[in-house]
């Protein structure tokens, strides 16, 4: 990996911080199968934190033993100190919001919709209060919808508010979805993949728009494949690898980090022969040609010599 590293971005970030999210021996098993295990990991207010590793690595499912899908095996996941229950929508109520790896709006309902729905947990507002649309009631509705309308102009979308979601192009659903999870007001916004399948215009977009939620006061963990969107974004990044935490640190620590190659590229075949074993193949190459034809310094046959004859020095055969 040889990705380069720009710090304009990181340096950006707020230099006071307290603690956010601190999971702490984190392991989930599914039968025999252990997904993750004894992973830590903290994320500090106004900070970006990267979360990478290969394909199959436990990503994900960390991620939904941070927000209540899963219930972890082993550990304990705090939220600002406090200890988070093991339900998905008490943890968006804490504090906590994610997307997904697979767009998942509600492909019918509009953009303005969709964004409505992440105030479910913001409102106070129950079944009898909508069912006689009182004056609280309605005072809710309109500051839930001028929240939306906010979040959609952050987004860039507040033009397509009447729009179905899925009208959108690619690149505006997946920012719908960061704005539908800003709408429940997050201090710790999530992010599964959120450059999958976009362009480089749409991926240095969301870039943006990660930098500009930082900016906001919510402190974000990112999964990502993509290396260069990591590095040039987050202060720190872990590497979990076959569901273990592998190493920790600054984009810069991580890049050249032996072990972290290893597990993108592969471990080197240990006794690679280097230049000099080479060259003696090649030498011993050549040698083993010439017996073959029988020639002489003259050429085949007593023949004199010609550029065909010769095997070029430095090339194999």
């Amino acid at each position: 990996m040889t990705t380069t590293t720009t710090t304009g971005a990181r340096d950006a970030a707020p230099a006071a911080r307290t603690d956010v999210l601190r999971a702490t021996g984190v392991t989930m098993r599914f039968g025999g199968l252990t997904a993750v295990h004894d992973v830590d990991l903290s994320v500090d207010s106004g900070e970006i934190v990267g979360l990478i590793g290969p394909n199959g690595a436990g990503k994900t499912t960390f991620f939904n033993c941070l927000t209540g899908l899963y219930i972890p095996t082993e550990g304990q996941v705090a939220y600002k100190g406090k200890v988070l229950p093991h339900r998905s929508h008490l943890v968006t109520k804490a504090g906590i919001a994610r997307t997904f790896q697979n767009i998942r709006l509600f492909s019918n309902m509009t953009v303005l919709e969709n964004v409505l729905v992440g105030r479910h947990t913001r409102t106070k507002e129950g079944l009898l209060s909508a069912l006689l649309r009182g004056p609280g009631f309605r005072k809710a509705e309109r500051t839930s919808e001028e929240r939306a309308m906010e979040l959609l102009e952050f987004t860039g979308l507040a033009a397509k508010r009447e729009h179905l979601a899925r009208n959108l192009p690619y690149g505006e659903q997946r920012k719908l979805e960061i704005a539908r999870a800003l709408a429940s007001e997050p201090g710790l916004l999530l992010l599964d993949e959120p450059t999958a399948g976009m362009t480089a215009s749409e991926t240095s977009a969301t870039r943006d728009l990660v930098l500009a939620v930082r900016e906001k006061g919510t402190a974000v963990l990112v999964i990502e494949h993509d290396m260069r969107f990591i590095f040039n974004l987050c202060d720190r990044v872990a590497v979990l690898v076959q569901g273990a935490k592998l190493v920790e640190g600054s984009p810069e620590t991580v890049q050249a980090d032996e072990r972290v190659i290893a597990a993108y590229l592969g471990t080197p075949f240990e006794g690679e022969p280097g230049e000099a074993e080479a060259a003696e193949v090649r030498e011993a190459e050549r040698a083993t040609a010439g017996g073959a034809t029988g020639g002489t310094a003259d050429g085949p046959a007593g023949g004199p010599a010609t550029a065909s004859d010769e095997t070029p020095k430095g090339e194999r055969s």
